[in-house]
């Protein structure tokens, strides 16, 4: 009986961890595997997707980052990538995962004063990708990326979080992929 290969050390993966409510910027550099997305670059992005807006729509009230889906799609967009969000009916066995290069999650996640987790939840980006062969949870609050595994122990993970409400994923893939839709088996 095989072993499956071990997982690279997790010193080899980038991982970003949180801070303020950048998590969008956390998550974008974790699944791209390096630093290169900052608060001042998403900024930028939410003041040209809502030009003259005093409130701007796409952050915190505050400049804290708290950014939606559409500053995170925007930036996927800047390096060649698409988001795709995945509807939740369908079955996870349909995903062609050589042609996916990562997901996003969006997660309800505690909010949390210094030790102290209060009662109240917020929505949360998070990173899941494949390096060197074995699939990742890269969560910014995390104190180290946590191995999920194999394909098949991917779909179990990604199912598990899906079926949380209000749980949404997005697939990361290259734009011409989008395009073509050979992210997903034709039935």
């Amino acid at each position: 009986m095989s072993q499956s290969p071990s997982p690279p050390p997790l010193s080899s993966l980038y991982h970003e961890k949180q801070r303020l409510e950048l998590c969008a910027v956390h998550a974008l550099n974790n699944l791209l595997q390096r630093r290169h997305f900052t608060k001042e670059e998403l900024d930028n992005l939410c003041g040209r997707l809502a030009p003259g807006s005093l409130l701007n729509p796409h952050r915190s009230l505050f400049g804290t980052g708290n950014y939606d889906v559409n500053i995170l799609m925007a930036a996927l967009l800047t390096q060649g990538l698409a988001a795709i969000w995945w509807d939740k009916r369908k079955s996870l066995s349909s995903l062609v995962l050589s042609q996916i290069h990562g997901f996003i999650l969006n997660i309800p996640s505690n909010v949390t004063l210094g030790f102290v987790s209060l009662p109240i939840q917020r929505k949360h980006w998070v990173a899941v990708r494949q390096v060197n062969g074995s699939y990742y949870n890269l969560d910014s609050k995390l104190k180290a990326p946590a191995h999920i595994g194999n394909e098949d122990e991917l779909r179990k993970f990604l199912q598990e979080q899906i079926a949380q409400e209000p749980c949404e994923l997005l697939l990361v893939v290259e734009r011409s992929v989008e395009e073509d839709g050979s992210w997903l088996l034709a039935l």
